[in-house]
C-alpha cells in the first residue's frame, strides 16, 4: 500500500510545483491583475560550486545568468531543465563559455557539493551546481523568490516541493524574466545571445 501512495505523492508534488511556478511566472510578469512585480530579485549571496569553489552575486557580473532552483533527487522537472538548459548551451557554441548557468540547490541536506558534481556530469559542462549550509541556501531561496518545502514520503524518504522556473539575469546581475526553455534550443540561444 505504501508503494502505492508513493508514485501519487510524487505526481501531487510535481503539480503542485508547476501550479506555484505559473502563478509566479505570472506574477513576475505583472500579469495578476493589480498584483506588481517585485522591485527586485536577488541579492547577496555566498554559495559553493560543485569543485569546491565560491560563488558570490559578484560572480554574476560581466555575464548573462540562468539559475535553476532544484534538487539532485528531483525525479523529473530538474532533469528535464537541466537537459534543455544544456541544450541551449550547446546551441551557443563558443558563445556557451561567455554565460553563467547556474543549479542551485533547494535541498543542501543532501546535495553535497559531491553529490552536486556527480549529478551535474550528465549535463552540459558549463552547468554550475550550487549549495551550501542550510542558512546559506535560505538566503539565495528568499533574494530570488523561490518557494521550496521539505514533502515526507510514506517510507520516511522526502521529496522538494520547490519553484521551477528559470531566472535569466543581465551582465550587471539584475532579474530581466524568466527565461523560456520551452522553444527550439536555437531560438533560446539566439534570444541569450542578445544579452553578451
Amino acid at each position: 500500500m505504501e508503494k502505492a501512495t508513493r508514485p501519487l505523492v510524487i505526481v501531487a508534488a510535481f503539480v503542485g510545483s508547476l501550479a506555484i511556478g505559473l502563478l509566479i511566472t505570472l506574477w513576475l510578469m505583472g500579469g495578476l491583475g493589480g498584483v506588481t512585480a517585485p522591485a527586485a530579485i536577488g541579492g547577496p549571496f555566498r554559495l559553493t560550486d560543485q569543485s569546491g569553489q565560491t560563488v558570490t552575486e559578484k560572480s554574476l557580473i560581466g555575464r548573462p545568468t540562468l539559475i535553476f532552483f532544484g534538487f539532485t533527487h528531483c525525479p523529473d522537472v530538474c532533469p528535464t531543465s537541466l537537459f534543455e538548459m544544456s541544450e541551449v548551451l550547446r546551441a551557443m557554441g563558443p558563445d556557451a563559455g561567455k554565460v553563467n548557468a547556474y543549479f542551485v540547490s533547494v535541498d543542501p541536506e543532501r546535495d553535497t557539493p559531491a553529490a552536486m558534481k556527480d549529478y551535474l556530469s550528465s549535463f552540459d559542462p558549463n552547468l554550475k551546481g550550487l549549495t551550501g549550509a542550510p542558512d546559506d541556501v535560505a538566503r539565495v531561496l528568499s533574494a530570488y523568490r523561490v518557494y521550496a518545502k521539505k514533502i515526507p514520503l510514506k517510507d520516511g524518504d522526502y521529496t522538494m516541493d520547490h519553484t521551477a522556473l528559470i531566472y535569466l539575469m543581465d551582465k550587471k546581475g539584475s532579474f530581466v524574466r524568466p527565461f523560456d526553455l520551452k522553444r527550439k534550443p536555437e531560438d533560446a540561444a539566439a534570444d541569450l545571445k542578445r544579452y553578451l
